[in-house]
């Protein structure tokens, strides 16, 4: 390598290592206000020492200047020259410039006005000299070392005084400083050996690697269970054969006055299939166990991809302390921040939406939920607020928790302020549950700010938590009580590349869901039906769960004709749902691929793909988007107090699909009559008055079209206005529907209770 090549190597490894390094001595300053600060002192000291010597040996002459003159402030603190509230704040805006400078080789090297300002800030807070930018009493040195960049440390201005805490009864300094200096210099080559020996063991890969390889795992996996497919089917033809060549010995033996040479041939060829047929089963044997050792070891390989891509979430948190000061500070609040189990991991790709997700939480933590130091201590309360954020593993989720001691959410404001900024009308604001309020805080545009500040106030935030983590395929989660602080629990998958899934079946069509969010699966029995408030539901471990046709809502098919359906509780943070199946397929691990083709993009419920061993494409269903349908089916938004109440007929020929469009009828207020099939409701319709009619297309005996035909030419029944819901969504069969008179039509992949609602409302 020649030695430009080395040099821009080792700027980009310097680059690497003071990126982490910045946050280390950002975290240490930070605990300087803290009693126990001694060892963080130490820690910082050691930080800034090892970046100055590195920085020099490098020509960043610059960054070396601003690290000797922290390392002044630093030491002015500890000897109580400098308060600790001040020299916190220089070190923290100090690591600010040195991180800009990282990113400006030529100003790393020459200093900018940026980097100069702020080292005569540090000069003045120690009382020290400026140091000169090219470092004070230190030997020449290439810009290009002839040692790799861990081993600077040994040589950093070896001259220079560095930090160490003052002993009990100090001796003079002359008498001090070499013991010290000696001591500090052999903890820093054994913490040199340490990480050396820490670097040679591990490696960085872009992370578009572990993508392809993650996927190159799912598709090895697929491909391995094909070939066990494949073996199983070979086995029973190996045993079709084999069943042929028993029947062709004992008609053999049956044959009787046959000539010997006759006789010889058919004693061979009995031999034979004795000896093939021996073979064959052997290396069905070994075929098998090589496959499934193979399988065994693709699953592995699988999990160590995935378990390659998973960063812990300290790579994070460790910015947040600094973050949540400074916000406090411009608050003028008191905060104590608390991480725990910082160490768990989670999928590279979800890392930056993660952290978005966490910054929007802690801001609105501090601004909105915790208190002043005076309200604080005139509630009994201590002055400072505390702020959590707790990390668990549940399963193959992850759960991460941010808590607060703080005034907590007041239901009755947030509806106050729903309807103050026109989202709700007094009437649908009156009916919320105190769940559902609490809840307000996730609606676009929802801020209880009434002016606009730089930490809130523009109703942009909770919305975007929910949204980032939802797309994911996570869960938020809200526990608030007044007075005693809130707490807002994220519920997350840790990989993306590999999931765990439960497969359905819906007709011949195969679906996928997150393992993670089912609960069980179960039959549903009739007399575990029952309706709540207008819902269709069943009882499940003694609680009524809403029961929905997954097909329907999917606008798939007409949904499941069994007297004992099979159903997949799910759920999504409190909310759970029993969702009608045709049947279960099987439970494991897939390859998640994006949406291919222009007819799965954008469409609702999905969340990706996955390939299976019969070649078949699994749909993988985005549970979120789900559980958002079934509750507005379950409670509208739309509703008012004073809508008119309608007789409806509705013609359906499925079970499960006339009880989810009866759900929703009846969530809007209305009350609801039955058919099976046009037949049946042209009769009613005929021996009953109803002020609408929904109806199916596909029916025996009489099919929509034919029924709202009829119905268009039979008087007393020709101003009854006739929606048509049907999961066929060509042009043509709208036209179809136009033609026979139908009023509207209504898919049912597009059905929800707003647009029901407005097309009822339109048409009556």
């Amino acid at each position: 390598m020649d030695t430009e090549s080395l040099k821009r190597s080792l700027l980009q490894k310097f680059q690497e290592v003071s990126a982490d390094r910045l946050q280390k001595i950002q975290l240490g300053v930070l605990e300087l206000e803290k009693p126990t600060a001694d060892q963080s002192a130490d820690e910082v000291a050691r930080e800034l020492h090892t970046m100055k010597g590195e920085a020099r040996m490098l020509g960043l002459a610059a960054i070396g200047q601003l690290a000797h003159a922290a390392e002044d402030v630093l030491r002015a603190e500890r000897d109580g020259r400098a308060a600790t509230e001040v020299a916190t704040d220089l070190l923290l805006r100090a690591c600010d410039t040195i991180s800009d400078l990282l990113e400006d080789t030529e100003g790393a090297q020459s200093g900018t006005a940026a980097s100069q300002e702020m080292v005569e800030a540090l000069a003045a807070a120690s009382g020290h000299a400026i140091p000169p930018l090219g470092g004070s009493r230190a030997p020449p040195r290439p810009a290009v070392p002839a040692v790799p960049v861990e081993q600077v440390e040994y040589e950093a201005a070896p001259e220079e005084p560095v930090y160490t805490p003052p002993p009990a009864a100090p001796p003079p300094a002359a008498v001090a400083r070499p013991a010290h200096k000696a001591e500090h210099a052999h903890e820093e080559a054994h913490a040199a050996a340490s990480n050396k020996a820490l670097a040679d063991r591990s490696i960085r890969v872009n992370v578009e690697v572990l993508d392809t390889l993650g996927l190159l795992a799912g598709d090895l996996l697929v491909e391995s269970a094909r070939g066990r497919l494949r073996a199983s089917e070979a086995e029973e033809l190996l045993s079709r054969f084999s069943r042929l060549g028993d029947r062709f010995l004992r008609v053999s033996e049956l044959v009787q006055n046959i000539p010997n040479s006759v006789r010889n041939e058919l004693e061979r060829i009995e031999s034979d299939l004795h000896m093939l047929r021996d073979d064959a089963f052997r290396f069905a044997r070994k075929n098998g166990d090589g496959i499934e050792t193979l399988h065994g070891n693709l699953a592995q390989m699988a999990d160590h991809v995935a378990e390659a891509r998973l960063v812990p979430l300290s790579t994070v948190f460790d910015a947040f302390p600094r973050a949540v000061r400074d916000i406090a500070r411009t608050q003028s609040k008191e905060v104590d921040l608390v991480i725990e189990n910082a160490d768990l991991g989670v999928d590279r790709s979800m890392l930056a939406d993660v952290r978005d997700a966490l910054v929007h939480l802690l801001r609105n933590a501090v601004d909105h939920g915790l208190e002043s130091p005076d309200e604080r201590r005139m509630l009994g309360k201590a002055a400072a607020g505390r702020l959590g954020i707790r990390v668990r593993a549940d399963g193959d989720m992850l759960s991460i928790e941010v808590s607060d001691d703080g005034r907590g959410m007041d239901p009755q404001r947030l509806r106050e302020v729903a309807v103050r900024k026109r989202l709700l009308t007094d009437a649908q604001a009156a009916a919320l549950s105190e769940r559902e309020a609490i809840e307000l805080v996730f609606r676009a545009g929802f801020s209880t700010r009434e002016e606009i500040t730089d930490i809130s106030g523009r109703g942009v935030g909770m919305d975007v938590v929910k949204k980032k983590v939802e797309s994911l395929g996570g869960s938020v989660g809200i526990v608030s009580r007044q007075g005693r602080g809130s707490a807002i629990t994220l519920r997350l998958p840790q990989s993306l590349a590999l999931m765990k899934v439960l497969l359905v079946r819906l007709g011949d069509d195969v679906y996928g869901m997150p393992a993670a969010d089912v609960v069980a699966v179960m039959r549903v029995k009739p007399e575990d039906r029952m309706e709540v408030f207008g819902t269709l539901a069943v009882r499940h471990r003694g609680k009524p769960t809403a029961l929905v046709g997954l097909g329907p809502l999917l606008g798939v098919n007409g949904g499941n004709r069994f007297d004992k359906p099979p159903a997949v509780v799910v759920r999504h943070g409190d909310d759970f749902a029993a969702l009608v199946v045709d049947g279960f397929v099987d439970e494991r691990e897939v390859a998640v691929k994006p949406c291919g083709g222009e007819f799965l993009k954008g469409a609702g419920f999905i969340a990706g793909t996955a390939a299976l061993e019969d070649g078949r494409i699994a749909v993988l269903l985005h549970v979120p988007d789900i559980m958002t349908e079934v509750r507005r089916m379950a409670r509208p938004v739309t509703q008012g107090t004073s809508a008119k109440r309608l007789k409806v007929l509705l013609v359906d020929d499925s079970p499960i699909a006339r009880a989810t469009e009866s759900a929703l009828v009846k969530a809007l207020g209305h009350t609801v009559d039955e058919a099976q099939d046009g037949e049946e409701g042209y009769l009613k319709a005929q021996s009953q008055a109803y002020d609408l009619i929904l109806t199916d297309v596909q029916m025996p005996r009489l099919d929509g079209f034919s029924l709202a035909r009829r119905l268009k030419t039979t008087v007393g029944l020709s101003r009854v206005p006739v929606i048509i819901l049907s999961s066929l969504a060509s042009p043509e069969d709208r036209r179809r529907g136009a033609e026979a008179g139908a009023d509207a039509y209504l898919v049912k992949g597009e059905l929800g209770v707003e647009s029901l609602a407005q097309t009822i409302d339109r048409l009556t």
